[in-house]
């Protein structure tokens, strides 16, 4: 068979490290206290939303916003973490308490990453650094200090942290129309202590081609992949969850969720084409390419799952993009579709990443991945939030979420004076990541910040506020952010 023969998508997955190279017109903010230029984030509402914050991990053409991002329902700018291309930024439960959780890292042009995953406590301090390290090959032969990737950073309910990772490997593709001497993707998944840094579990799709057969990959090999510079990836693994007595993952080449047992046997097949897999699907239950397969109400004879259809590959444009959820029968092996997530007013065709996150409400909200956009769907399945962080195609953020968070920062306050008169000025303040404090004291303070005197106060307005004082008889001034007349949080004294 020759190679080729068998291409059904030439590239299913949207670069991951670059994006369509364009003149990129999107605003982005500029700010007086920070160096930071984040995308300015559009918002539009419909109805009434579920509380929380929006959290995004935006890339693209150009430098600006490449970082872990919140912003609120307003669209003012909360948080921005170090310049660096992040992934899975959300809220997580680590030992009965909220922490902040993301990758960071390198993305390659073959739609995977190596990187570390960083989990933060509500001050913003690193409390917990994650990494992997092993027998891996890579692409361009480096080595990496980590060798998580990207697609996964799930924590678990026994405090561990579910990973993926991807290794090239050599492996004869004569089967698929390629060559003995060919190389491939291995899809790889770990279970890691995080108090420990130790592997728990670790299981390899290529070890259970047994089970999960090359030749039922949706990817199809062509002539510029099967060479150690641009390796097949058969699997493409992207996410993983605790089920039963193992793991639930998604292959998205496979259309597939697959139940995974600790012995590393593959007990069933949740496949997303009709008539394949282990689970008799409705017609309207049908899904491909996907991402973000999520167990939610799992008992003994059923459970709820929910996933990203991503439906499209950049090569394809099939259909619209959804999120999906399921009654899944586990006894009868049947799987009825309960929702079918999309906005008739605005139809998307993400071609890669993705994902859809259950609100406790039962609100749902989906990120579209390579289309730089969140939307929030209620529980009658009515979308009620959109949010726009980039231009579609351009920028994009593998998930997007909105999550519940208190912090107030382990940093003080930001703040830039401006002379703008004999006894004026400007006062421009921030305090990034902080969520608690809703007004500003100026001071006049002595050099040493030890008397201080209130001169006035501001109204919090978004990420920084700005404001003119008038009467100033110091050249020094202090600015504190308050809740109510409570103090948090003091920057130092600066001269002007």
């Amino acid at each position: 068979m020759p190679r080729g023969l068998l291409r059904l998508a030439g590239c299913a997955l949207l670069s991951l490290g670059t994006v369509t190279v364009a003149e990129d017109t999107w605003p982005y903010m500029t700010l007086q206290t920070a160096p930071y230029q984040p995308p300015q984030i559009q918002i539009t509402k419909s109805g009434t939303t579920d509380p929380g914050y929006l959290f995004v991990g935006p890339r693209g053409n150009q430098p600006a916003g490449t970082a872990a991002l919140i912003y609120d329902e307003d669209g003012n700018l909360v948080y921005q973490g170090p310049d660096q291309v992040t992934a899975n930024f959300q809220v997580q439960r680590l030992f009965n308490q909220d922490v902040l959780t993301f990758w960071g890292g390198n993305m390659t042009d073959l739609g995977f990453g190596y990187g570390v995953v960083h989990i933060l406590d509500n001050t913003y301090r690193e409390i917990y650094t994650v990494t992997l390290q092993g027998d891996f090959e890579t692409p361009d032969h480096s080595v990496p200090d980590s060798y998580i990737d990207l697609h996964e950073s799930h924590i678990s309910a026994r405090n561990t942290l579910l990973v993926t990772a991807y290794n090239v490997t050599q492996q004869s593709l004569t089967d698929i129309g390629g060559t003995p001497d060919d190389y491939m993707l291995d899809s790889l998944f770990y279970e890691i202590d995080i108090a420990t840094n130790e592997i728990v579990h670790s299981w390899s799709a290529l070890e259970h081609v047994d089970q999960i057969a090359l030749t039922d990959s949706k990817q199809g090999i062509d002539d510029d992949h099967g060479t150690h510079e641009q390796p097949w990836d058969a699997y493409h693994i992207n996410s993983v969850e605790l089920f039963d007595e193992g793991y639930i993952i998604s292959l998205r080449h496979y259309w597939s969720g697959y139940y995974v047992h600790g012995n590393g046997s593959v007990m069933w097949q949740f496949s997303g084409e009709l008539g394949r897999g282990d689970f008799q699907l409705d017609q309207g239950g049908a899904f491909s390419w996907q991402h973000d397969i999520r167990i939610y109400n799992q008992t003994e004879h059923g459970m709820i799952l929910t996933l990203f259809n991503n439906a499209n590959t950049p090569t394809e444009t099939v259909a619209e993009s959804t999120g999906l959820s399921y009654a899944v029968d586990l006894v009868n092996r049947t799987a009825t579709t309960l929702r079918t997530l999309s906005d008739a007013d605005d139809v998307i065709h993400s071609v890669s990443q993705g994902n859809y996150q259950l609100l406790p409400s039962g609100h749902v909200v989906l990120g579209y991945g390579s289309i730089a956009k969140i939307k929030e769907f209620d529980a009658d399945g009515k979308e009620v939030l959109t949010a726009q962080f980039g231009t579609d195609n351009e920028v994009a953020s593998y998930r997007g979420y909105k999550c519940s968070w208190k912090a107030t920062p382990f940093w003080p306050p930001a703040v830039v004076v401006r002379r703008v008169g004999d006894d004026s000025a400007q006062v421009f303040m921030s305090w990034n990541g902080a969520t608690e404090y809703d007004n500003w004291a100026v001071m006049a303070a002595s050099p040493d910040g030890v008397d201080t005197t209130i001169i006035t106060t501001f109204k919090r307005t978004g990420f920084e506020t700005s404001g003119t004082v008038r009467g100033v008889q110091t050249p020094y001034l202090q600015v504190v952010a308050r809740r109510g007349d409570i103090p948090l949080g003091m920057s130092p004294v600066v001269s002007f």
